[in-house]
């Protein structure tokens, strides 16, 4: 009888450390796990979890607009406002700006006030009305070159000899510039003489930051527009140093074809069985699963941790991540924690056992 019962004591502690081995494997096993797109990304969601995310969808920023940008930026050379104001000075009267189509001008002759206009209009292609002298083209003139050719036709058609002619800017139409990304009314306007940094947020609605999250802006600049030499430049702008009043050097003037730049925060969302689901700015830039799962509270007691996932656009496809969470925190896999990317989406399901 005792070698039958120490043969069965034998037998069962062979089985217990199979299964404890089965149970280490897998605890420890893969990390990741590419699953098939077929399968229900959201599969284990409860359904009041499945219709906060079809809201939390409807926030998504990226876009081909930010896509093109994004590779832009990292194509095009970069410099501080400093760098860029060491070559060029940021020093522009109306006198420097090219009059161009649906600009409204005021025009005054002295020696003939009955021949002064205001409100007079550039048309589409370039040109203007005026008393005796009929059509002019005064698109890529200044004003001041404006006022002499006025002078000039006025004499040679032998109306007047020597006048003096004062042309003022009204309304600047024709020179654009845009602002875009997170800001309330993002989109091209017009360019006044003396706009800058701070004129074109305001113009855009003023700027939409959260507290908490990176604030940044650039100027994406073409410089010699139309020529040979045309190239793009960025320069960087001390958001938060010009919002508080202590950096105005970066309150530079925008010029035509300027892009001010304001950059969204990337986000991503997690949902299921996390104690605060939902949308979540990256606090850094390489961020984890572990801290992401971190920053929404940790997991709740239903959790089914092991399976958990991630839910990825790459190349237009969708690909889900199944990620053994367990692996990574008790196996003491931390080195192979997986990153998350912007938009991805962050699924714990429940567990059922």
């Amino acid at each position: 009888m005792a070698i039958k019962a120490r043969s069965a004591f034998r037998r069962l502690l062979l089985a217990g450390l199979v299964l404890l081995i089965a149970a280490c494997a897998g605890a420890t096993g893969d990390v990741v796990k590419v699953t098939k797109v077929s399968e229900d990304p959201l599969k284990g969601l409860k359904q009041e979890d499945r219709a906060e995310l079809e809201k939390l969808k409807k926030t998504l920023t990226t876009g081909k607009t930010g896509d093109e940008l994004s590779d832009l930026l990292q194509k095009t050379p970069s410099f501080t406002v400093s760098q860029y104001l060491a070559h060029h000075p940021d020093v522009r009267s109306q006198m420097d700006y090219k009059v161009g189509g649906y600009d409204i001008l005021n025009i005054l002759v002295y020696e003939e006030k009955d021949l002064s206009r205001e409100g007079i209009p550039v048309s589409a292609d370039g040109f203007i009305t005026f008393p005796l002298i009929d059509r002019v083209r005064v698109a890529d003139l200044t004003p001041s070159e404006i006022e002499k050719l006025i002078a000039t036709k006025l004499a040679e058609g032998q109306f007047l000899h020597n006048a003096h002619v004062s042309v003022i800017v009204t309304k600047y139409e024709s020179r654009k510039y845009s602002v875009l990304g997170a800001v309330k009314n993002p989109g091209q306007f017009s360019l006044q003489a003396q706009d800058r940094v701070l004129d074109g947020i305001s113009r855009a609605g003023g700027i939409e930051v959260a507290e908490g999250e990176k604030q940044e802006a650039m100027i994406i600049r073409t410089q010699n527009p139309g020529t040979p030499q045309e190239r793009k430049i960025v320069v960087t702008i001390d958001l938060p140093g010009l919002l508080k009043g202590r950096d105005q050097i970066s309150n530079i003037l925008l010029a035509e074809l300027d892009v001010l730049y304001i950059p969204k925060a990337d986000y991503f969302y997690i949902m299921g069985e996390v104690k605060s689901p939902g949308q979540y700015a990256f606090s850094k830039k390489d961020m984890t699963i572990v801290e992401a799962i971190s920053m929404a509270g940790g997991f709740t007691p239903i959790a089914a941790s092991g399976k958990t996932r991630i839910v990825r656009i790459e190349g237009g496809a969708e690909k889900i991540y199944q990620v053994n969470v367990d692996a990574i925190t008790k196996g003491g896999k931390m080195i192979q924690s997986v990153p998350i990317k912007p938009n991805d989406l962050i699924v714990v399901p429940e567990s059922f056992f």
